[in-house]
């Protein structure tokens, strides 16, 4: 790739975060300095160029005598460089601005990502310890439930049972009380 000097004029140079580096407006200077030398180099070089051809064609040099477009060149940059140099700090300025913002951007999707993939395990740990919690109380309420049945099964049978025994006990008193010509208990109104 060839390199103009428009090419040193347009190149700008990425700035290093959190470190320092070198003064824009010095770089800058340097820059037009040798886009001046730059240009002039390359106006010789044409007029050499144009001379050689001349003197091979077998003519003598007739532009010797004209001054050389050089000192044109030379006040190019002079009287471009600020507005270059402004143009070239505002477009640095707009690719570091669009550069924060795409960063800002990037770190809030970022966030926002993890905070949705955070949302969604709390959530998902909480449906599971729910659903485990409703497990284990189902469990329980069924052991619960059995011994409910078992107390009352025990409680039917423990009143039959003390139902029977009473009864028993009474029928042995009345018989007892008959044989021995005493009036019965139930007679009694006890």
């Amino acid at each position: 790739m060839a390199l103009s000097p428009d090419d040193v004029v347009t190149k700008q140079f990425q700035h290093v975060r959190f470190k320092e580096g070198f003064d824009p407006d010095e770089v800058d200077d340097f820059l037009d300095e040798i886009v001046v030398e730059w240009r002039k180099a390359l106006a010789e070089n044409e007029e050499l160029k144009a001379k050689l051809a001349a003197y091979e064609s077998g003519g003598a040099p007739a532009r010797a005598a004209e001054p050389a477009p050089a000192p044109v060149a030379e006040a190019a940059p002079a009287t471009g460089a600020a507005p270059a140099a402004s143009a070239g700090i505002i477009e640095l300025a707009q690719r570091l601005h669009d550069e924060h913002v795409a960063e800002g951007i990037a770190q809030r999707d970022q966030l926002i990502s993890d905070a949705k993939s955070q949302a969604a395990s709390i959530v998902s740990e909480a449906e599971t310890r729910g659903r485990e919690e409703l497990a284990k109380l189902d469990r329980e309420r069924t052991v619960l439930e059995g011994r409910i049945s078992e107390l009352r099964n025990f409680e039917r049978d423990y009143r039959a049972q003390l139902r029977s025994y009473i009864e028993g006990k009474l029928r042995d008193l009345e018989t007892s009380a008959t044989t021995s010509g005493a009036q019965p208990v139930s007679a009694l109104g006890l």
